[in-house]
């Protein structure tokens, strides 16, 4: 970006904060893994918008779901920040659809949970292969 065109301290644009509004997840059928991650976070899965299909997180941002049947899917990480209230009912909805979740991102500790940071956590994978984690407090970074 040239100096002419980045915004001045200061001004309007530099001070206005940057939210995340949506971001595509790839799946190999945008309906079950939309669906999946709907019913597990207690969210809708709301009506396709061109070749996408957005679950609508409740904070203004989207994951919008893109079927990609003929290449393969690169596995991601998503992190959900869950009130602590809603926490159990997650996990229980996990254990219900068959769904093993872990304490540690490796997938190595079945069926347990974590307590980092004075919070609890789990891992688990979607339909499509990408790593989904639930916490109900945010990690410390230095």
């Amino acid at each position: 970006m040239s100096r002419q065109t980045r915004p001045e301290h200061g001004s309007e644009t530099s001070t206005t904060v940057v939210q995340l509004n949506h971001t595509a997840v790839y799946a190999p059928d945008r309906q079950l893994s939309a669906e999946f991650i709907a019913v597990i976070l207690g969210v809708e899965v709301g009506a396709p918008f061109g070749p996408f299909l957005p679950v609508d997180l409740g904070n203004g941002v989207t994951l919008d779901y893109y079927e990609k049947r003929d290449e393969p899917i690169q596995p991601q990480h998503y992190a959900f920040l869950v009130p602590e209230e809603r926490f159990d009912a997650m996990i229980a909805r996990l254990e219900a659809v068959g769904v093993t979740y872990y304490a540690d991102p490796g997938h190595t500790d079945p069926g347990r949970i974590n307590r980092l940071f004075g919070g609890r956590g789990a891992y688990f994978d979607d339909p499509g292969g990408h790593n989904m984690e639930i916490i109900t407090r945010p990690y410390i970074r230095p």
